[in-house]
Parts: structure tokens; sequence; C-alpha cells
């Protein structure tokens, strides 16, 4: 014959209880993750910020740009504010389709060729929808230009909804590689500057809007945590519940 300690023992969903326990250590560990997370973000964040305020260098050489590292998920130069100078290759110019606080439009994306003979695009900023390609060129200015903006990855293939159409000249994305083939310009560097200041010669008429980079890094991870935080609440106090109101009989 059972005790009464023995049959309170037998009421006790130990199945039930066992999965609570694990979805509430499972819980703790997300939300723990997300902390990290968090800090990581804000980590990357801050270095960013550094990069795109400090005082502009030099562009790194294509051998270096290569060669560049992943650093927490960008590369080592993302973002670097850089200074480069020589003549623009209007000719070259194309048009990539952008949409910006500005409405929908184009970037203009035109190469610049150094005093050494280097070539590197440039977004020298958003034109409205509507500009044509010879328009756009014709903003270039002659003579000695002087850039100063923002280092940005070369993006291969084109956007996330559509391709770049390269024989129909239509572009999603800064695929310099591909811009370069296309127009016939030669070996150019595997990044492009998002031009922040365009020192030259006087344009008149419609000029690119420069300076309109999006730096942007989500950052959900404190909203993440709290949510599995309050699932591993919730499963600890379902886990005490069901531990003092067993529903099972002997």
């Amino acid at each position: 014959m059972r005790t009464e300690p023995d049959r309170t023992e037998a009421r006790r969903p130990w199945g039930l209880a066992a999965f609570l326990l694990v979805a509430l250590a499972a819980f703790v560990a997300l939300g723990l993750w997300q902390v990290q997370r968090m800090h990581w973000k804000h980590a990357l964040i801050a270095r960013v910020e550094t990069r795109v305020h400090a005082a502009p260098v030099a562009v790194p050489d294509d051998a270096r740009l290569n060669r560049a590292s992943m650093v927490d998920g960008i590369s080592e130069f993302a973002y670097l504010r850089v200074k480069i100078a020589g003549t623009y290759e209007g000719r070259a110019t194309a048009l990539v389709r952008a949409a910006t606080e500005l409405g929908t439009g184009y970037w203009t994306m035109t190469p610049i060729r150094t005093a050494e003979g280097r070539q590197v695009w440039i977004n020298r900023g958003f034109v409205p929808a509507g500009t044509t390609r010879e328009q756009a060129a014709a903003t270039a200015p002659q003579g000695r230009v002087e850039v100063t903006g923002l280092l940005r990855a070369s993006e291969p293939g084109g956007s996330v909804l559509q391709s770049n159409q390269p024989g129909a000249d239509r572009w999603y994305s800064r695929d310099v590689k591909a811009l370069a083939m296309v127009r016939g310009i030669g070996a150019v560097a595997p990044a492009f500057v998002d031009a922040q200041v365009e020192q030259a010669a006087p344009v008149r008429g419609l000029r690119p809007v420069p300076g309109l980079t999006q730096i942007h890094f989500p950052d959900s991870h404190l909203t993440y945590a709290l949510t599995w935080f309050a699932m591993a609440a919730m499963s600890a106090m379902a886990l005490i519940f069901v531990w003092r109101r067993g529903r099972w009989t002997a």
C-alpha cells in the first residue's frame, strides 16, 4: 500500500517539468547570446562611426583592397574616409537605380583617373528619376577634381530583388567590375567611393547630390534579449505551477 508521499510523488508531471526546465535553460541562453550580440553590434557601430568622421586618407592600393579581411562581418576598409584626386572620365558615366530620402532615382557613377593612371569609380551622388545617362555624364566637371568620401565595397550581381542587366545598361547595384567591362575602360579598383565633397570647377545645371550614404546596422538585440528573458520567466513560473499543482494521478 502506497503512502501519501508516494501518491504525491506519482502525481508530479515529471515529463512536463523536464520540458519546462529545458525550455527555461534554452531561453536564458538565447537571452544571454543576444546580450553578447548587442555589445558586439555597439562596438561595430562605434568603429564605423570613428572611420566616418576621421581625417581622410588615400584610397588603399588594389592589392590591399583585394586582401581586405572581414572584421565583424564587414570589410576592414568599409566606410573608410578617403580622398582622391584626378580627372573624371565623364563618357563612362553610368546610372544605378537608387532609393533615397530625396526619392527614387539614380546614383551617378563616374570613374576618376589619377595622375598615376589608377581608375576608381566614384558615386558622385543622386540624380532624380528621368535623368538620362547623357545628362548625368554632362555633370562631370572638366579638369582636376578632388573627392572626399567613404570607401565602399563593390556590389556584384544586382540588388536583392533584381539582377543587373549589363547588356541593356540597367544597373541595380554598384558592381564596379561589370561597369568597367561594359564601358571598356580597363582595370579599376575593386571598390568605389561615395562622394561627400567634390572640389572642382563648377558645372551649370543639373548636379548630383552627394553625401547620402546610408549607414545603418539593425540593432534590435536588446528587444530580442528581453523577449527571451520574458519567455524564460514564463517558463519558470509554469514550472513552479505544474510542480505544485501536479495533474497526474497515481
